[in-house]
């Protein structure tokens, strides 16, 4: 690369950031500052997951705690528990057990 590095980049960072940054550059056994951030702007990435099932999980976690909530209640009322009720629950835990195991995986491959 025989460009000249003739153009200015500049930018502020509160200290707790400079502290991050100047701990990752460390730990990469980079010295300077400015080739480290050259390095991560250049070569470095940036995550931004959009997974729709973690939505889906957590509106299945709200609603299997919303059940399970109301099942103790009608339990320590009448003194039993409907077997469709729990078939139900059973249902929706399934669902998030396979929920997460997609979620793992897709995690895996990044």
């Amino acid at each position: 690369m025989n460009d000249r590095r003739d153009q200015q980049l500049h930018f502020r960072v509160s200290k707790p950031e400079l502290e991050r940054i100047r701990n990752k550059m460390e730990s990469c056994g980079i010295l300077s500052i400015g080739s480290y951030l050259r390095k991560m702007a250049l070569d470095g990435y940036c995550l931004q997951l959009d997974l729709p099932q973690l939505r889906r999980m957590a509106y299945l976690l709200q609603m299997c705690s919303n059940n399970l909530n109301q099942y103790a209640r009608a339990a320590n009322e009448n003194g039993q528990v409907y077997a469709a009720d729990l078939e139900d629950l059973r249902a929706r835990l399934d669902e998030l057990i396979s929920i997460s195991k997609q979620i793992l995986s897709q995690l895996s491959n990044l």
